[in-house]
């Protein structure tokens, strides 16, 4: 059963990482593809982007809704928090559970970050092969653990 500890087949997990350093995409692209847990990655550099994808405007108007947003603080053009509290207050969008993944461990971040309803935070280690590890967490979660909501 999709979202569940169980031995049966896992769905593939509809993962949005918002990410302006090409070095960090390409670390969750190769985290994701090592990893036990089937997943379709798309990536987009800024906030903007972000939101047209989530939309399905221009460019992005045959984008599938993801499942999992990952998303940097630190973005051109529209800041990671204008984007959580854009999706957190779209009603067609809210339920999506959104991972902060980002370099800021600053407590105001942090705080900002839950205040806008992050599902959850995490500062991105330094390490290769620690945020390596770290992104197969997130997504081993999403997908043998966590019961996501239905898309909409």
């Amino acid at each position: 059963m999709p979202g569940t500890l169980s031995d049966g087949p896992r769905r593939q997990l509809g993962v949005l990482l918002v990410e302006d350093d090409p070095g960090d995409v390409l670390i969750a692209q190769e985290a994701l593809a090592a990893g036990d847990v089937v997943s379709r990655l798309d990536v987009v550099s800024d906030g903007v982007e972000a939101m047209a994808f989530l939309r399905n405007e221009d460019d992005y108007a045959d984008a599938a809704r993801p499942d999992l947003i990952l998303l940097d603080l630190n973005l051109p053009r529209m800041s990671g928090h204008e984007v959580l509290e854009a999706v957190k207050n779209d009603p067609t969008l809210r339920k999506i559970p959104i991972v902060v993944l980002t370099t800021s461990g600053a407590i105001e971040d942090v705080t900002r970050s839950y205040d806008n309803h992050a599902n959850i935070y995490v500062t991105k280690p330094v390490d290769f092969d620690r945020f390596t590890e770290v992104v197969k967490q997130i997504d081993e979660f999403f997908v043998r653990v966590a019961e996501l909501p239905p898309a909409n």
